[in-house]
């Protein structure tokens, strides 16, 4: 009988990672986890891999998503002594065919579980850079379908309007298997049509910007991985259409994505490639990418650029005036939410509080009611934090009003941590009635 060789180059890997065996096996563990398929490795089954057994094929990618995580660099298959998988990401194949592969498995219920299973986040994801993207699209073969022109295009950018709506109001567990159809039935197809310049471009723009609402809305319901997928799609199609600007909105939404998920230098370096072309566009666009700059640097820990981003986003706002379209929804409500988020990250607890209190304060009543529920949930718990038990069970019981018909992964996150938060404090009658109506109302 043969006798298995080890695996060197996870052994490399192992060793520059500095962990004990447990410590892989624990770090595997929560990455399956954070997926949604929960593993239970130990010791014994790290051995084993460095030893040269090969680990399940739906297990490597959470091997090397933890080892990048923890070196800070993409870790490929070969480089941790793995075969080359089949491609499952839906990265082969024209950008069309991708696009449509992913719709038609994101909206059919049968098939949504394993999306979900492909749904692990990474910090080493590999982004098309504006020069290798830029005006470039093989995979558009004209006359396959009839020829279009701007009415389609305008219907693209409708209907993306009409999802956004739909999810600002009821959340992505309604609006993203519409999304997913629409894109797959309608809009990637129309890549394909015959079309003038002018139109084909303007529906590649409709259509990347179709991939980044629905990647949006892919992360509202911690499907991470599929969101990136949907992101990166969007990327090649601004590239496509030579369209920086949207190019630059979808590496920005990709850096709210990981700042969110905690991934304080993911989310820099993608909010300063976003913010690259920024200084050009005027203050608005300054406004918009510098905020999240600033929201960044503070969860890395870099406290001289979060200041200096969030004075900038202060200065561009002001220059934007108030008279104007906010873009991207960017407004000085917004611009106390970044606020918070920086004094928080920044270990000011109670100036979170205020500017959190500051960005009710200014937010229209049309704003996302998705958005409104997360940033009320947070003000609770960093009030609950400061010790105002009661202020944070009057937040909270904001939140549970409007809770019900809204489906909204985050938002059921969000919830179901209220009832962690107050158990220590159930002898309070206050705490004690909001916690029960948090459990009915995540039983419902």
């Amino acid at each position: 009988m043969a006798t298995r060789e080890p695996n060197e180059h996870l052994e490399r890997l192992h060793r520059e990672a500095g962990w004990t065996h447990r410590q892989f096996a624990q770090a595997v563990n929560r990455l399956g986890t954070e997926r949604g398929t929960p593993t239970r490795y130990q010791q014994p089954s790290v051995h084993q891999w460095l030893s040269g057994q090969m680990p399940r094929e739906s297990t490597r990618p959470l091997v090397l998503e933890a080892l990048a995580r923890k070196l800070g660099r993409p870790i490929t298959h070969s480089a941790a002594g793995f075969p080359s998988s089949g491609d499952q990401s839906g990265n082969t194949g024209t950008v069309v065919d991708t696009l449509i592969d992913l719709g038609v498995a994101d909206m059919l219920p049968g098939r949504r579980s394993a999306i979900g299973t492909m749904s692990l986040f990474s910090v080493a994801l590999a982004i098309p850079d504006w020069p290798d993207v830029i005006g470039r699209m093989e995979s558009v073969q004209p006359g396959v379908t009839r020829r279009i022109g701007m009415p389609d295009v305008d219907l693209v950018t409708d209907m993306t309007e009409q999802l956004n709506a739909i999810y600002n109001k009821r959340g992505g567990r309604i609006s993203r298997p519409l999304a997913a159809t629409f894109l797959a039935n309608t809009a990637a197809p129309q890549l394909r049509a015959d079309a003038s310049e002018e139109v084909r471009k303007a529906m590649q723009t409709a259509v990347a910007f179709l991939c980044y609402i629905t990647g949006w809305m892919a992360v509202d319901e911690g499907l991470h991985g599929l969101a990136q997928k949907y992101y990166t799609k969007g990327l090649e199609l601004a590239g496509a259409s030579s369209d920086y600007l949207t190019y630059c909105h979808v590496l920005r939404g990709m850096s709210v994505q990981a700042a969110d998920l905690g991934h304080g230098t993911s989310a820099s370096r993608l909010a300063d490639a976003a913010a690259s072309a920024a200084p050009l566009t005027g203050p608005l666009m300054r406004a918009f990418m510098a905020g999240q700059q600033a929201h960044s640097s503070a969860l890395s820990g870099d406290r001289p650029a979060a200041l200096h981003s969030i004075t900038e986003t202060e200065r561009a706002l002001d220059a934007a005036g108030s008279g104007k379209t906010q873009l991207g929804g960017y407004t000085p409500a917004t611009l106390a939410y970044h606020t918070a988020q920086v004094r928080y990250s920044l270990g000011d607890v109670k100036g979170s509080v205020e500017s959190l209190e500051a960005h009710f304060q200014l937010r229209a009543p049309t704003d996302s009611r998705v958005t409104e529920l997360r940033f009320r949930s947070m003000l609770a718990e960093r009030q609950l934090e400061l010790g105002h038990l009661e202020l944070a069970c009057a937040t909270w019981s904001q939140v549970l009003e409007k809770h019900p018909g809204l489906q909204s992964g985050a938002v059921d996150g969000f919830v179901t941590d209220i009832t962690r938060r107050l158990r220590p404090y159930r002898s309070s009658p206050v705490a004690r009635e909001v916690y029960e109506r948090a459990l009915l109302s995540i039983r419902r």
